[in-house]
């Protein structure tokens, strides 16, 4: 992976970077899959890596969608912030204000929600509170960074749940799914004149507005081709897997309907 000597502009950050970075560095160390294994469709993922390689299909999922936001708008993802190896999912800027969003992949799973509390499936989660907390964290470091006060919105984005399921308006971060996105961000009215919002957007970009000790450079677009080298290994098993689950029972079937065929043709003697 080629290194630069200096943390760059933060727009070179590609949609769950920080992510993909950990999930990587996760697989290099889970044992390479025999051939039967991969006859089989066993997954390429170990069960560290699986959390992590859900995390970055849901960051790269919301990260296409923000692409639709328009020129107006700033869009910044995996923001390392804080002194360690935080980062804050997707960064946005715009004309309706400063947003933070903290996304989770939970396809498929039912998503309760009611004032404080964010259940998936039935289990609470911090969901809520860590939004929040990554949106004042921002409004922190971008008011000292801009001189002027500025405010971030926290947003959970629940990629593809099953059921959104809202009792009680959440009290800590909005609470929306990704196909919902789009549509509730354009329904904002504008909040910043373009003075502040080109003050906000050049103090964001700069690595040093969010973290202590900004890391070098790591090449985006070699883990992108990494990733997606793992992603094609990650299909390609799970449709060998539904492959034998469809053939076994054909496989029965046969077998069952040839031995009637030979025991009819017994009895016909």
């Amino acid at each position: 992976m080629r290194v630069d000597s200096a943390p760059p502009h933060l727009g070179a950050r590609v949609p769950g970077q920080a992510v993909i970075e950990e999930l990587l560095m996760l697989q290099s160390q889970v044992r390479p899959r025999s051939i039967l294994e991969r006859i089989f469709g066993v997954s390429p993922l170990g069960p560290e890596s699986s959390p992590w390689y859900r995390g970055a299909i849901g960051e790269m999922a919301v990260g296409s969608i923000l692409e639709n936001l328009g020129p107006e708008w700033l869009v910044l993802h995996a923001v390392p912030v804080g002194a360690g190896s935080s980062d804050i999912d997707h960064v946005l800027i715009g004309p309706a204000g400063v947003f933070t969003i903290n996304t989770k992949n939970h396809s498929g799973q039912s998503i309760w929600v009611a004032g404080r509390t964010l259940m998936v499936a039935g289990r609470k989660t911090r969901h809520l509170y860590n939004a929040a907390h990554e949106a004042a964290r921002a409004s922190k470091l971008l008011t000292a960074a801009a001189g002027f006060p500025v405010k971030a919105t926290a947003v959970v984005v629940i990629l593809e749940p099953k059921t959104l399921t809202i009792k009680a308006r959440p009290e800590q971060a909005a609470v929306i799914t990704d196909a919902q996105l789009l549509r509730w961000l354009r329904g904002f009215s504008p909040v910043l004149a373009w003075d502040e919002l080109a003050r906000i957007s050049a103090a964001a970009v700069q690595p040093g507005t969010w973290h202590k000790r900004p890391s070098a450079h790591s090449d985006a677009l070699a883990l992108q081709q990494k990733f997606a080298a793992l992603r094609h290994l990650v299909i390609q098993a799970r449709r060998r897997r539904a492959a034998w689950v469809l053939s076994v029972p054909a496989m029965v079937f046969l077998t069952l309907m040839n031995g009637a065929a030979i025991l009819q043709g017994l009895g016909g003697r």
